[in-house]
């Protein structure tokens, strides 16, 4: 692939490394939600300002991305630059080190996004780098590298994955109808499938058991070719009230489903539950329902980096008001419900996305005939 012409005002090389750690960037996000409890990175090797090797982290963490661009350069990737979205490790895990492997193949500069705030790495595998003397340069792509990377860095920083809030609302702002109204059926095809993509770039996809009963949902991956994605389901479910014959604990058998309890919840009801093959872990609870924070917590000590809440209007709002909702995504149907029905977020948490110091909408755009906006946190 020849390099793009450079943008007026930008220096040849900073336009270069720009681009390329933008590409290398996006090549990363081909492994979101299968490179748990690894980042999932990107690499480009670039010679003569032709790409000769592409890597990214593969299913399971390993091999990492930058073993993975060097063997597909193979001799090429000598006196090469090679682009990363993260830090090369320095440490001996599963595999060898990849600064290792840099040095051995002979490249002569090494491009950067970020630091890996791991502490087996934290900056060494950059000295080991500049140690061999090669060229590093690290901060290109920062912003968007660190977005990339949000849920190994939550992870390692703050002892939780990163969670993508997704809502769905009426025009007039409804979640739902009233209590004995059917399953409301707000957004249409695209926005449905857009959705489906979003579940397969996250580790775990989870809602409150109001939304089980709700709703019964399959929390699956649905769309052509990625079916073999099986996010881990997790339901936050204080007193164990998810019925045995939903559609979550009935398929459980077939892809890992976890029930996250309050420490009070009736034990037959979860001899009954893990008899279907559902895991049950007891937590904290925080005003009478499951603490989030502390499933969250749960959630990343066993690898889980990005998390897919499609919860509902409670664990939305204690989502957004604990500062644990990292992305928030609402699509908004152009039909309103026209009459009383269940609000989709409390204004309060629409106070808080409405806060330029902690949201930002980052994007907001039409999917078919529905709008989607996409707040971020500010970091």
């Amino acid at each position: 692939m020849n390099a793009p012409a450079p943008q007026p005002g930008l220096s040849t090389i900073d336009d270069e490394d720009a681009r390329y750690m933008a590409a290398a960037i996006e090549f990363g996000r081909r492994g979101l939600g299968l490179a748990a409890p690894n980042p999932s990175v990107g690499a480009l090797v670039v010679r003569d300002g032709v790409i000769v090797g592409r890597g990214a982290t593969r299913a399971g963490g390993r091999p990492h991305a930058e073993t993975e661009a060097l063997k597909d350069a193979g001799d090429l990737a000598r006196g090469a630059t090679l682009y990363v979205s993260l830090e090369p490790c320095s440490h001996h895990g599963v595999t060898p080190p990849c600064a290792d492997a840099i040095v051995r193949a002979c490249v002569a500069r090494v491009v950067s996004a970020l630091d890996d705030p791991d502490t087996r790495v934290a900056g060494r595998g950059h000295e080991r780098l500049r140690l061999a003397g090669i060229e590093v340069r690290i901060g290109v792509g920062a912003d968007a590298a660190r977005r990339a990377n949000l849920g190994h860095i939550l992870r390692i920083s703050a002892g939780r994955p990163m969670v993508t809030l997704k809502l769905a609302e009426t025009a007039d702002g409804y979640a739902a109808g009233g209590n004995h109204d059917p399953r409301l059926m707000i957004t249409g095809l695209a926005a449905n499938n857009r959705v489906q993509m979003m579940r397969a770039l996250h580790d775990a996809i989870m809602v409150g058991v109001g939304t089980a009963l709700a709703d019964d949902p399959l929390l699956t991956v649905r769309t052509a070719g990625l079916e073999s994605r099986r996010p881990l389901c997790v339901v936050l479910d204080t007193h164990l009230r998810l019925p045995q014959r939903s559609r979550l604990a009935t398929t459980a058998g077939d892809r890992k489903t976890l029930v996250i309890a309050g420490r009070d919840a009736p034990a037959e009801r979860q001899i009954a539950l893990e008899s279907l093959g559902i895991e049950v872990v007891r937590v904290e609870t925080a005003n009478g329902h499951v603490d989030p924070a502390a499933a969250l917590a749960l959630l990343g000590k066993r690898g889980v980096t990005r998390v897919f809440s499609e919860g509902g209007p409670t664990v939305a709002a204690d989502l957004i008001a604990r500062g644990l909702a990292d992305d928030v995504v609402m699509f908004t149907s152009p039909k309103p419900l026209a009459r009383e029905g269940v609000p989709s977020l409390a204004s309060s948490a629409r106070a808080v996305l409405a806060d330029a110091t902690r949201f930002r909408l980052s994007s907001d755009v039409e999917t078919g005939v529905d709008r989607m906006r996409r707040y971020e946190r500010v970091l």
